[in-house]
Parts: structure tokens; sequence; C-alpha cells
């Protein structure tokens, strides 16, 4: 039997216990994150741990890795009972984690990171190695089989590189337990490939893994269970191969989602953004594209197509070597985001801690920074009050789980940072509103908020880009599609007939002199 009462002799693995939670508790300053929770983990397997944003798994995952102490209950690893006291402790206790958010130093190398506080050691242990580290970093690289420069600096690489390397610090403790916080959120198909393909291998050699994410085919793909959390509570755990992904998006959210539908109708108002001629080095070559009033337009294409250096073109966060960009049909110069957003333009990065966010600020100055001048009395003094009255307004209509606008951002989990984000936005009210991955890391329930609200903007006419390395979002959002490959537009599709295979067909097309038309 497991934790739940679940007779799971038929789907789990043989090994023993390796981790055993029992009846945690947990409080932060206005909330009760977890109420009595339980996991467990056996030798061998991949337990998936599944809720919405805020539901508690990060923070019980945190309490098992010694981030948070919790108020009370039990932890056992192999048998015995422990105390965590932080996180060299779960280190050497053969537990390790790799977070959601990177923790990783931009400054220095992929191999620095990797063993950052443990370098190998020369002349007696005077120098640190850096020949050895790596070399060591290489033959982690080689053992995921992915090409990465050990000796390149990570605040070069895109952040699918920075999430390996991530993953391959983890690897280097060789660890008995070790937990993966959405490990594939920034990752293509073939570099989640071969992230399963070590994951098989670590289980093969009794490495227990736990499995945080919010996507229903992994789960399938990897996981022999599954135990579902909310508002910080153990709902129930079950065999993964044998549960229904219905079932459990039931538990997830407490109640039944809609059925996904397309975008409906063409979006076809007034062109609100022409890009002609678009080239930045190998990155971005004569990209040209339209947005109308009213639509929302997707950008497909795997890992590396072009798809955000084009967005970040746009906004002026990257320059450009030539190129036009007319905004309601009038030719504008854009060099920084500051003009960007003074036409009306904004922007919601992928990377939403590095771009997004000040998260040691307040959920309401968060919410309101785009704006602050709204919020600015004649006497230049900030108007607290109608700050607080309009972040309360937006993060209530984002449904942000935060105690009041006044909380840390860095306290929320990532579903609702991303909320704060989006929140931000909306309130500066641009007209034309670039949406790089604006999912990622959202569970399933805020997913199909976000889907509502993003739908609603458009039916209000504002002219919305939805850039998704995630097919069935790119096909259930567009008016239109737009496909890239290798810098440049190989095609446009008709988002009422598009198909995810002929969206990979022009994903993977070697780009022509010209794009296929829309089908």
């Amino acid at each position: 039997m497991d934790s739940a009462g679940h007779d799971i002799a038929a789907t789990a693995p043989t090994g023993g216990w390796l981790v055993e939670m029992r009846a945690i508790e947990k409080h932060f300053p206005g909330v009760h994150a977890l109420r009595g929770a339980r996991f467990d983990l056996r030798a061998g397997e991949v337990h998936a741990l599944m809720g919405e944003n805020g539901a508690g798994k990060s923070t019980l995952m945190k309490v098992l890795t010694g981030v948070n102490q919790p108020d009370s209950g039990q932890i056992l690893v192999e048998g015995r009972p422990v105390t965590v006291p932080g996180p060299r402790a779960a280190q050497e206790l053969g537990v390790s984690i790799i977070h959601q958010e990177l923790h990783l130093m931009s400054h220095l190398t992929a191999a620095q990171n990797i063993f950052i506080g443990r370098e190998p050691r020369r002349m007696f242990g005077w120098f640190t190695d850096d020949v050895k580290a790596n070399a060591d970093a290489a033959a982690l690289f080689q053992r995921m089989k992915i090409d990465i420069d050990p000796r390149g600096e990570v605040g070069h690489m895109t952040v699918a590189r920075q999430q390996l390397v991530e993953i391959a610090k983890a690897l280097s403790f060789n660890s008995k337990v070790l937990i993966m916080d959405e490990p594939t959120s920034a990752l293509n198909d073939t570099e989640v490939a071969h992230l399963f393909a070590i994951i098989e291998d670590l289980k093969a050699h009794g490495v227990g893994i736990v499995y945080i994410t919010h996507k229903m085919d992994e789960v399938k793909r990897i996981a022999d269970r599954v135990t579902v959390m909310r508002d910080g509570e153990t709902i129930d755990t079950l065999p993964a191969a044998g549960t229904p992904i219905s079932q459990i998006i039931s538990l997830m959210v407490g109640r039944d989602l809609a059925d996904a539908s397309r975008a409906e109708g063409k979006g076809g108002g007034e062109e609100a953004l022409r890009v002609v001629g678009l080239n930045r080095g190998s990155a971005i070559r004569d990209v040209s594209f339209s947005l109308r009033r009213g639509e929302i337009l997707g950008f497909a294409g795997l890992m590396g197509a072009g798809r955000t250096e084009v967005a970040r073109a746009i906004f002026g966060a990257d320059p450009i070597d030539s190129g036009e960009i007319y905004i309601h049909g009038r030719k504008q110069k854009i060099a920084a985001p500051s003009d960007a957003v003074r036409y009306g333009l904004a922007y919601l990065s992928e990377d939403r801690k590095r771009y997004g966010l000040v998260t040691p600020m307040s959920v309401g100055d968060n919410v309101t920074m785009a704006s602050w001048p709204r919020f600015t009395s004649a006497s230049m003094f900030m108007r607290d009050g109608a700050l607080r009255k309009t972040a309360g307004e937006y993060v209530s209509l984002l449904k942000v789980k935060t105690p009041s606008v006044d909380q840390e951002t860095r306290l929320l989990s990532g579903g609702n940072q991303q909320k704060i984000v989006i929140a931000k936005w909306l309130l500066r009210d641009c007209d034309i509103l670039f949406f790089d991955e604006p999912t990622r890391g959202i569970d399933v329930g805020a997913k199909a908020e976000i889907y509502k609200l993003l739908q609603g903007l458009a039916d209000q006419g504002k002219a919305i880009v939805v850039i998704s390395s995630e097919l069935p979002e790119v096909l259930r959002l567009s008016h239109r599609i737009v496909v890239m490959c290798e810098g440049r537009i190989t095609g446009e599709l008709d988002g009422r007939t598009a198909t995810q295979e002929s969206i990979m067909t022009l994903a993977t097309l070697r780009p022509a002199a010209e794009p296929i038309e829309a089908q």
C-alpha cells in the first residue's frame, strides 16, 4: 500500500522507500502553505508531483531539501528519521533539486556553475583545477548527449541551455534522490528525449526521481506514480499508467475544465503592426509579417528558430541591422524598449525572473511599475492608496494567489509570478502585446484562465502575438500561425485548419527564398 492507501505492487518499482514525508505543516506570513502534506518515493521510480500553482508542491520539496523548515511533521530517508537544516545537509543525505527558477551565476562558465563551492583543486589545494572541472563538466554533457561548451559563460546561453546546465549540476552530485521542478519548460523535443533517456538510466541505477510538472503527456511517458496536491494538502496518490488524465486534472483543480476549442473568426480588424525585411545577423533573416487588431498571431518553431529574437528586436531590446516597423500605418523607429512602450507595445518575456519582475519588491509595485506616472501626484509623490487599489483589482482579475498586494513577489509560486507580469502589461493598456511562452510553468487550471484572458483581449480589439513551444497552445489560441526555422519565416497557416503535423513540417523546413503561403 502507498501513502494514500492504494495497492501499487503492480505498478511501482520494487525498490525500498527512499523518502517518506508525513504530516508536514508549514506557515508563511498570511499563508498556510502545507496542511498535513505527505509524500513518499521508492528507489528506481519516477513519482510525479502535481497540482495548481500555489498548491504546495515546491514548498514541500523545499522542506525536503532544507530550504524551508517545517513547523511540524516527520521526514524519513531510507527508513531513518532525519532533520534537514539546510541544502548542504540535504545533499549529504543524497537529495538534490533542479529548481524551476534557474539558480546560475551568469558571469561564470558552465563548468564553474556546476562545481561552484566544490571545485577540483591542484598544487596541494592552493589553486582551482579548471582543466579538470572543464573535463568533468564535458563528461556530464556527453552523458546527457548535449553539445555545450563547459568553458562558455552561462549569461550568453539561451534559457534552454541554462536549464540543461542546471540539470547537469544536479547530476554531478550522484544523488539517491533527484527532484526535478519543471525540468522541460525550456527544452525542445530533442532535448526532452535526451532528458528522458537520462532519467531511465538513473532509474536503472536505483535513483528515485520526484518529477514536478504541469505537462500531462510527460506524466504518461515517464512517471510510475502520481501524487496530486491542492491548497497545501495531499489529495491522492495514484498509479500513472491506469489513471486517466481527466481524473488527474479534476483532482488538481477541484472542478471540471471546459474542453479546449480553437480561436473563432479571423480576427481581421485594421492593421496594427507591420514588419518588413527585419534582419539581425544570422538570428533574424528577412522577416516580414503583419498583425491586425482583434487577432492572435501565433509564432511557432523549434527552439532557436528565431521567434524570441524577432520579438526582442521589435521591442527594441536588441539592435537590428535593417528592416522597417509600422505601427498603425506609420513607420516608427524603435531604438529601446521605452520607445516601444510609448508606441503602445508590450512584451512579456519568456524569462520572467530576469526581465519581467523585481522579485524583492511587492506584488503591488510589480503590477504597477510600468504605469507609475499614472500614480504620481503633481508634487511627484506616489499615491499609494490608488496604487494598492488598482493592483488589487488586477490581482483579483487574474486570480493571483497572494495574501495581499504587499506580499514580496519572490514568495509567490512561479505561475503566480507569471500572472503578475501579465497584469503589469494589462494595466499599461497597450494596443499590441507580445506574449513569449505565456503559460510556461503554469498549471492546467491557470492555463485555461490565461487562454480565456488572451481571447478576451483580442475580442476587445487588442493585437496579440503568442510565441509558444507548445503546439496545442498555438493551435488553440491562434487565428493565424507564422512558422520559423533558422531565423526565417518558412510558412504561414490558417489557425482553423492547421495541424501539429503541418506546423512541424514548416518548422523543420530549411528556409527557402519564399515562405509557403497560408493554407
